[in-house]
């Protein structure tokens, strides 16, 4: 007899398709599409760092030789993209005798069953770039383990920006200190204009932010008592800065739980420039050798005797910021 997943609904280009059209239900990051996806069709990126140099031109007598350009310095950079594959079993028992969920007497199917662990499996992909952006962000991508996998400080030679708001004490200025953390970014912008400058924040810092009493006047202020009527907590400008508290966390291999931005912290970035992207790497497959990646591959195959099946995904991702020196880390104490 056939496999039980012969058919082209269950086949290696459906599947993968299914599980990246399920719904992502992780993400502020994903949803503020501050690291595009971008499919590349190697497992290393190399990244080309290019010093402009901007200088004033002297004014000669006409006639007379120009200034004689020069070139900024060059360098190239590699990055070999991580490599995370997923696995779970579809059993028969899981579906034997059990009614499906939201349709009285309908048993379930292996079909049902195996939706359901896509999605799932979606889930966990979908938080583990999460925190793989988050750290891009941090200017430091984490493992699951919470080893680290690049340093990108170190990789760009650049001594990582950490600016403490001193908010326990009361007569800070508050607002000062958030013009020196946008100066900071503005002046390592390079040949790019921000939008504007986001600033991811701990629940703490975020309390002690909108507490503090140089800023809370403002904030009960703010658009005739906005912040009183609604949750500010997804933005609340201040100091020409967006502050939004950020509370993802995930449970470790380990099973004890991370959070993505300590306690008491906070991350600040630009948003509005091409600094920041996602690389998805082509999978280890012998029919993706060579092609663009794409975000999560699916593929499906029968256990012996038809005895269930092995359901394997993977993901290729490196979200990256080329450009570190735009990132600043801010501490309340």
């Amino acid at each position: 007899m056939g496999s039980l997943f012969a058919t082209d609904a269950f086949n290696f280009a459906a599947l993968t398709t299914a599980i990246n059209i399920l719904p992502n239900r992780y993400g502020l990051i994903q949803k503020m599409n501050l690291m595009p996806g971008r499919g590349v069709p190697t497992t290393k990126v190399k990244i080309e760092e290019y010093h402009g140099l901007l200088k004033l031109l002297p004014t000669t007598p006409k006639g007379s030789p120009g200034l004689l350009a020069a070139r900024g310095k060059r360098k190239v950079r590699e990055f070999t993209i991580p490599h995370i594959p997923y696995d779970d079993v579809v059993l028969p028992e899981e579906a034997q005798d059990n009614r499906s969920l939201g349709y009285g007497d309908k048993l379930t199917s292996t079909a049902d069953l195996l939706a359901l662990y896509l999605q799932a499996m979606r889930d966990n992909h979908s938080i583990t770039l999460e925190h793989l952006r988050m750290g891009a962000l941090k200017g430091e991508i984490l493992d699951a383990d919470g080893s680290t996998i690049y340093d990108l400080f170190t990789e760009f030679n650049i001594t990582a920006k950490i600016i403490n708001f001193e908010l326990s004490n009361a007569t800070t200025d508050v607002k000062a200190i958030c013009l020196e953390l946008k100066r900071h970014i503005e002046d390592n912008l390079s040949n790019q204009i921000a939008d504007s400058i986001t600033c991811l924040v701990s629940p703490e810092f975020y309390d002690a932010l909108t507490g503090h009493p140089v800023v809370k006047s403002a904030y009960d202020r703010w658009q005739n008592g906005e912040a009183h009527r609604a949750d500010m907590r997804d933005g609340f400008p201040f100091g020409g800065i967006l502050w939004r508290e950020y509370r993802a966390k995930a449970d470790t291999p380990e099973g004890a739980t991370r959070r993505f931005i300590a306690a008491n912290e906070g991350h600040a970035f630009p948003t509005g420039t091409s600094y920041f992207e996602t690389y998805f790497g082509p999978g280890d497959f012998s029919d993706t050798v060579n092609q663009p990646g794409i975000e999560i591959y699916a593929r499906i195959e029968d256990r012996k005797f038809r005895r269930g099946a092995d359901l394997h995904t993977q993901s290729n991702p490196l979200p990256i910021c080329v450009r570190p020196s735009i990132l600043v880390k801010v501490t309340k104490s």
